[in-house]
């Protein structure tokens, strides 16, 4: 084990300055080839895909009803202002790491450790949830044409394997056209961001194609009487004799949420609920970020792509959401393909299987932005010292740092064809809250330790829209380590994410040994 100097515990509180950050984006070996429409595709490309084909469905039947709609205009809310604060530190900052830059810059490098410890579960445990999503679609798919894969061949072990009647075929060994998928991704991503991008961009306009046709040929038959009542009764309903005002109900669905305690189904505890549950159908929207380094202008486009896909994508939701409910009652949405649930209604079983693509379609892609992200963060962490200098290697030709994006791809692949659908889920929620929060933090603290930082975009109504953003993403994470088995992974894992930093990564850094960072030296004004 290295040895660490008498002073690594200070280390942890060192702060990479500004102008290295800065200086990093100068000197990197990254290819600079996305402009803003690429950048709000890939966020679109990130964002669509398991929330608006799985997720919507069962938040509807479970928790909101129709008023599903409201819910995703809630959770849209969260995410624009945390989407605003990552704007103005992509664009004052535009390096390839993402938050994890960013905390580094203002609260050190011990939390900034912590930050590429909650980046993994974000990106990297998540595309193997995706990828698992995207074995079910393909499979039904498969169905439709008369083909068929072995159960035991695509499901994980021990995970039962039903039929498109809901009956039970068998029990999975191995998924394997989830590794095949992300085998494919990490192939992809090994050749290229340019390639990579152009075939982002053929994707988005696949699924966005059958998302709007969705909207556009569901809405003409939409049923008014299946959006009423609006926000459906709650059940259980409150104990005769102590009827709950608007306000009553408010509250309590809020103390549910930071407690985790919540039973209820409807009424506005339900919609509140849903709206906590259907947060994970945003994630993606940072993912822009991570592409600092490979802006072309990124001072201009980063803030175009981050708030230019989540608008796109919480118009497309709310839309979708209502033509949903408006076709189908929401008590049968509670299934893994409530769209095409939706349009078998509709006598079209075309453009059923055209659904299905659109699916395939989409979560292609969004297996290919979280990949792409997580390889960035550990790129720019291994630059660091952090992690070992091989996962900074570059390829020479196609200029991506390919022996990172083999492990990451590797890693995802074996999570995907071993682990079940919710353990992987579970897995992912909290790191991504965690994140954001600290995101939220970060603008606060750098407009006050760096006022004079050159910020092309900045983020309206300081500091009511970070602070905001800061405490609605605590409550969303609280009510998640209510859950015993998420509450002692995640903190396990933080556990083991610790050792390994004072193993390994404090006596690595080259911050903490002076050495140059991007091309400007470790400024000893940045210690403690």
């Amino acid at each position: 084990m290295a040895s660490i100097p008498a002073t690594g515990l200070g280390r942890m509180f060192q702060r990479k300055s500004v102008l290295q950050i800065q200086a990093e984006l100068e000197h990197g070996e990254l290819k600079r080839s996305l402009g803003a429409i690429n950048l709000i595709l890939l966020g679109i490309g990130c964002v669509i895909g398991t929330g608006i084909f799985v997720l919507t469905g069962h938040a509807a039947a479970q928790w909101a009803g129709p008023a599903i709609m409201i819910s995703f205009v809630i959770t849209g809310t969260l995410c624009g202002l945390v989407a605003l604060c990552y704007a103005e530190l992509a664009s004052a900052l535009p390096v390839s790491g993402s938050a994890y830059s960013y905390t580094y810059a203002s609260m050190g490098e011990g939390a900034a450790w912590i930050m590429g410890l909650l980046l993994l579960l974000e990106y990297g445990l998540a595309a193997s949830v995706v990828a698992v999503g995207w074995s079910g679609y393909f499979n039904s798919l498969l169905h439709d044409f008369h083909l068929y894969i072995s159960p035991a061949l695509t499901a994980a072990p021990g995970v039962p394997v039903t039929n498109d009647a809901g009956v039970v075929v068998g029990t999975g060994i191995v998924n394997l056209p989830a590794i095949a998928a992300i085998t494919a991704m990490t192939l992809l991503l090994i050749r290229g961001v340019s390639e990579s991008a152009t075939v982002n961009n053929i994707i988005v306009a696949i699924k966005l194609t059958v998302v709007i046709a969705f909207i556009v040929i569901g809405s003409q038959h939409v049923h008014p009487a299946l959006l009423s009542p609006l926000i459906p009764a709650q059940v259980p309903a409150p104990p005769v004799g102590t009827p709950m005002d608007m306000g009553h109900q408010i509250g309590r669905a809020l103390w549910e949420v930071v407690t985790g305690s919540g039973t209820s189904r409807y009424g506005v505890g339900g919609v509140i609920h849903a709206a906590a549950i259907i947060f994970f159908a945003y994630l993606g929207f940072e993912a822009v970020s991570t592409a600092g380094a490979e802006s072309r202008n990124p001072g201009k486009d980063m803030p175009i792509g981050i708030i230019g896909a989540l608008v796109i994508c919480t118009i497309l939701y709310i839309a979708t959401s209502a033509v949903l409910v408006g076709i189908v009652p929401y008590q049968s949405l509670n299934n893994p393909a409530p769209i095409a649930t939706a349009v078998n209604q509709l006598g079209m079983p075309w453009f059923a299987k055209l659904v299905k693509v659109g699916a395939i379609a989409g979560l292609s892609s969004v297996m290919l932005v979280l990949m792409y992200g997580q390889t960035r963060i550990f790129y720019t962490m291994s630059r660091d010292g952090l992690l070992p200098t091989q996962l900074a290697l570059v390829h020479k030709t196609f200029k991506t740092p390919w022996v990172n994006t083999i492990i990451v791809g590797l890693a995802a692949a074996a999570a995907s064809g071993f682990m079940s659908l919710d353990a992987l889920s579970d897995l992912t929620n909290v790191g991504s809250l965690a994140a954001f929060a600290l995101v939220c933090v970060t603008v606060v603290y750098l407009r006050i330790s760096h006022p004079d930082l050159a910020r092309p975009f900045r983020t309206p109504l300081f500091p009511f829209v970070p602070v905001a953003g800061a405490i609605m993403c605590a409550v969303l994470l609280m009510s998640l380590m209510a859950t015993p088995a998420t509450r002692n992974f995640f903190l396990g894992y933080l556990a083991i994410g610790i050792v390994v930093y004072f193993v390994y990564g404090i006596s690595h850094s080259k911050l903490g040994k002076g050495i140059e960072v991007g091309g400007h030296e470790a400024s000893p004004m940045e210690r403690p």
